[in-house]
């Protein structure tokens, strides 16, 4: 059973280097334990700019034509051999990472560390990197790779938990005090969503670290405070709003060059660090290796999101996180361009930017 009427669907196809456009591509078929899926929302990522200019082309993409976007949302459409607890109907929402299965960080649930990156004839799929993503109207994906997204919880919002899973499994890392003080830095996507989810998780207290309309934006959105770094030391302030001992926890969320140390010395003794931003290749910090070492400091690498994906869907279910908000404008598949530009210069105060391939919810 299927509710596919045509064999062919609008797409965006990356042609080479910078270079893209919406044309007509073959609806693909489920293979055994895939389904197909007609995607509803697909919010804009950090990292899909760089795929686009083809940074580094031959990795990200490995190949050209090729279809990026991984933070999505939509309805199954037509289910493939072998597949179990979906079907016809169900609305999903995917994320970009499905291990192997078999190597030893797949086994142990790291399955974002899947040792047979690359390597698709293992089964390792990494949705809009290295395997068709979801800049389409139809897109096929693994049953590992989707949850069940209930009614109440919008395509929009769905196409955030991708998102939000960068955060939450950052959290999980380090913990959040009860009652505590968390600082983030970078009032980005991320950092605003760690901004709003460390209060859900129990934190009392969150300091939010940036400059311009963005840190506007987070106190508007429930920052308890906000830090110019323009306008002050950010570590002194921070320290000073959290009591001089420092925060519990420190997330970094821009990955710009000189944060990560910044981040280690805002917390108090004992206290945890979690690098969420994505930094470029060139930067390497320069860090207090004493004051580390002396107080306890943990850090923690953080990539992508294993097994959160159904815990950030309750939680928006039972309204306990709302990421809505966030969604600052929305576009057609065919307007990406315009899509694009919006996000990367952040016109009109754009935050999230989500593109409809189907056109919008009713």
């Amino acid at each position: 059973m299927n509710q596919v009427a045509n064999s062919i669907m609008k797409a965006l196809v990356l042609t080479s280097p910078g270079a893209f456009e919406v044309r007509d591509e073959p609806i693909p078929e489920p293979g055994a334990g895939e389904v197909l899926c007609r995607i509803r929302a697909v919010a804009i990522c950090g990292s899909d700019p760089e795929i686009i200019r083809g940074d580094i082309a031959g990795i990200w993409p490995p190949y050209y034509p090729f279809t990026p976007g991984h933070e999505w949302s939509g309805e199954v459409v037509k289910v493939g051999p072998d597949v179990f607890g979906f079907q016809v109907g169900d609305r999903v929402s995917g994320e970009a990472h499905k291990g192997c299965g078999f190597c030893r960080n797949c086994l142990e649930g790291k399955y974002n560390l899947c040792e047979n990156y690359g390597k698709p004839e293992t089964g390792h799929r990494h949705y809009g990197f290295i395997s068709r993503g979801a800049y389409a109207q139809y897109n096929v994906y693994s049953q590992k790779s989707i949850k069940k997204l209930p009614i109440s919880v919008s395509f929009r919002e769905g196409a955030l938990v991708d998102t939000a899973g960068v955060v939450l499994h950052g959290m999980e890392l380090t913990g959040i005090t009860a009652g505590g003080t968390v600082a983030v830095i970078g009032p980005g996507p991320i950092g605003l969503i760690a901004m709003k989810y460390a209060k859900t998780l129990g934190a009392a207290r969150v300091i939010v670290v940036g400059r311009g309309k963005r840190l506007s934006a987070a106190e508007v959105l429930g920052a308890d405070a906000i830090v110019d770094f323009e306008k002050c030391d950010p570590i002194t302030m921070v320290r000073d709003l959290a009591g001089s001992v420092g925060v519990d926890e420190a997330f970094e969320c821009s990955g710009a060059e000189g944060t990560f140390a910044q981040a280690v010395k805002m917390v108090r003794k004992g206290g945890k660090v979690a690098l969420l931003g994505v930094p470029s290749d060139k930067i390497e910090e320069k860090l207090p290796y004493k004051y580390i070492v002396h107080n306890e400091i943990a850090i923690y690498g953080s990539r992508a999101n294993p097994n959160v994906s159904w815990k950030i869907i309750k939680d928006l279910e039972a309204k306990r996180l709302t990421l809505g908000d966030l969604i600052t404008h929305t576009f057609p598949l065919e307007r990406f361009g315009e899509a694009l530009d919006t996000f990367v210069n952040r016109k009109g105060g754009a935050i999230k930017v989500v593109v409809e391939p189907n056109g919008p919810e009713r």
